[in-house]
């Protein structure tokens, strides 16, 4: 997901190709998703920009916005995939696996933007917003340009670390992690605490913090909690200072060696030889390095404070618990769920499927039955031989099944038995 500092690449990008220019053409197909949940429309979206200059292009955290001559403005998050490209021009905060060759507009997009043409100074340009998981959302506020973070959803979400200094001090952070029992990490990765940091960044802030991300915030010590304030804004202000460029990241950031994950040839190691771990906090996959980030207090995932050795070692008998027949056999909870009499009643079900089919089907018996007058009409030796062989056995069921009774009953056993000797 892009995060602070992809958003302010393409803001750079925005003020570079975009701000100052008016739009000549404005094209939007609809996605109920991306349109559609935020209460805006493709229609709506085109005539409410279209033949307006864009006078600038503001952040805040995840979302940024556009400032047009008039509202509304157009406000943007990127969601999971989402993305704004410019014709000819590399927006792309990392290099495409594949090549993404020069088809306008390009799959996934959203909308266009045209901007007129004429002006030697202003060139004209070509934009379009494109997110094929559909996780983004397009709004139109109608505001004053000023007031847009006064209103929903930007005065739901926390300060900017890079904007708003002024309010993320670290009196205010002691205070909100005072204020919360929660993971540490889950914290952050709360937009209505602190805008911008989403899953990587939290890994890189908590790594420069030296504070494990399943310790819980109000058990850290004042200590951690300053170098945390330091962490947030150094973390985030080089992240956006750098366009999310990861070839310019620190060397020794998580970002630059966790992409690995699941590669027997990749050794998920930092250059100093530390070891990276993965383990899921508020939902997430972290990254840590477990020699770096020590649990002091309380955690959420082990109040008892393990470490991280004896918690491998515990899940290895579970594993193994889980694949043995017996213990599965004993725990009569689990057999009350399993029900392995399930296959017979599906098949029964399916016979009985196939004998509802087949009663629209004349069956193979009455056919035969049909041919019997002509078989005794040109035979009537075979037809006698025929009739003779059905009463024979008629005249065994019954036997058969006299005994059968006598069997359940349980009467006379022993005199059947005497008799058939005999």
């Amino acid at each position: 997901m892009p995060e602070i500092g992809e958003v302010a690449r393409i803001l750079h990008y925005l003020h570079k190709h975009l701000v100052g220019k008016s739009l000549a053409t404005v094209k939007a197909e609809h996605d109920e998703n991306v349109f559609g949940k935020v209460g805006t429309s493709a229609a709506e979206f085109e005539k409410a920009l279209a033949g307006k200059k864009v006078v600038d292009a503001k952040q805040q955290g995840k979302y940024f916005w556009l400032v047009m001559s008039s509202p509304p403005h157009p406000l943007f998050h990127f969601g999971m995939a989402g993305w704004w490209k410019i014709r000819n021009v590399e927006t792309a905060y990392y290099k495409p696996t594949r090549p993404q060759g020069d088809t306008w507009p390009p799959k996934y997009w959203k909308f266009i933007l045209e901007t007129a043409s004429g002006d030697p100074k202003q060139p004209k340009s070509e934009h379009a917003f494109i997110d094929f998981r559909r996780f983004a959302r397009i709004r139109l506020v109608d505001c004053a340009a000023e007031d847009m973070r006064k209103v929903s959803p930007l005065k739901e979400n926390g300060p900017d670390p890079v904007i708003d200094r002024d309010i993320l001090t670290e009196d205010w952070l002691v205070q909100k992690l005072q204020s919360k029992h929660i993971p540490v990490k889950a914290l952050l990765l709360d937009q209505a605490n602190i805008s911008g940091v989403g899953n990587w960044v939290g890994d890189e802030v908590l790594l420069d913090a030296k504070i494990h991300p399943e310790q819980y915030s109000n058990t850290l010590t004042p200590a951690q909690m300053k170098q945390l304030h330091k962490s947030i804004l150094y973390v985030c202000s080089t992240a956006v200072e750098l366009l999310a460029e990861s070839d310019k990241f620190p060397e020794g950031w998580l970002f630059k060696h966790r992409w690995g994950k699941g590669k027997k040839d990749d050794p998920q190691r930092l250059p100093n030889g530390e070891k990276i771990k993965f383990l899921t906090v508020g939902g997430r996959t972290s990254a840590i390095v477990p020699s770096v980030q020590k649990k002091t207090g309380e955690v959420a995932a082990d109040v008892n404070g393990t470490n991280d050795d004896e918690e491998e070692a515990t899940k290895k008998p579970k594993t193994a618990k889980r694949k043995a027949p017996k213990e599965e056999e004993d725990d009569g909870a689990a057999d009350s769920d399993v029900k392995p009499k399930k296959t017979p009643r599906s098949k029964k079900k399916i016979v009985k499927d196939e004998e509802h089919d087949s009663a629209n089907v004349d069956p193979p018996s009455s056919k035969k039955a049909k041919g019997k007058p002509k078989i005794e009409a040109n035979d009537a030796s075979a037809a006698a031989a025929k009739e003779k062989a059905p009463r024979t056995q008629k005249a065994a069921k019954p036997a058969i099944k006299s005994d059968t009774k006598e069997e359940k009953g349980g009467r006379r056993r022993s005199a059947r038995v005497s008799g058939t000797a005999k």
